[in-house]
């Protein structure tokens, strides 16, 4: 019976971060950090100038 009822609440939770993480609003933050991969760094790090 408990076993049930957390699995019901995990997949509830499951769900609930699925339809936050696909919603519209997200969106913008997801293709920005999908593109900064392809973008040069502006300025130099430590490590470059060395």
């Amino acid at each position: 019976m408990i076993s049930g009822i957390y699995t019901a609440i995990l997949l509830i939770v499951f769900v609930g971060i699925w339809i936050w993480a696909w919603s519209k609003k997200r969106k913008p933050d997801f293709t920005r950090s999908a593109r900064l991969p392809l973008e040069d760094d502006a300025s130099p790090t430590k490590e470059d100038e060395a």
